[in-house]
Formats: C-alpha cells, structure tokens, sequence
C-alpha cells in the first residue's frame, strides 16, 4: 500500500504543480501584453503629436506665401499698369 498512496500523492501534487504553472504562464502573458499595448499607446500619441506640429507649421509657411503671392501680384500688376501707359 505504501507504494500506491506515494504514487497518488506524487501525481497529485504534479497536477497541482501543472495547473499552478498554467495559471502563471497565462498572468504573465496578460501582463506582457498589456505592457506592449501601452508602448504601442505611446508611440502613437507621439507620432499624433508630431503628425499635429508638423501641420501647424506647415499651415504657418502657407500662410506666409499667400502673403508673398499677393505681393508679388501687386507688384506684377503695377509693372503690367506701366507697359500699358508707355506702350
């Protein structure tokens, strides 16, 4: 009988052994990934954030060559004023 019940006991404590190992496996795994979706949470809100200032300077170098067009216009239609008075 003693060879049985040492038998019992051990496969009995492997099972736990087994079932503890799965539970671990399947916490760390939850918390690895919720680590990686974080940084991955980062990352874009760093990439929103440059994506935002690149379009705020771009709207400021727009902003500044409509200014030029439109003297350049000015200027060109002064110039075209003056052909015509001397043509």
């Amino acid at each position: 009988m003693t060879g049985r019940e040492s038998y019992f006991l051990l496969v009995t404590i492997l099972v736990l052994v087994t079932i503890l190992l799965i539970f671990a496996m399947k916490y760390f795994s939850s918390a690895r990934r919720g680590r990686a979706q974080s940084a991955g949470d980062a990352a874009y809100r760093d990439l929103v954030e440059r994506t935002i200032k690149t379009q705020e300077e771009l709207t400021a170098t727009l902003i500044s060559i409509r200014g030029s067009v439109t003297q350049i216009e000015g200027r060109l239609a002064g110039v075209e004023k003056i052909l015509k008075d001397v043509g």
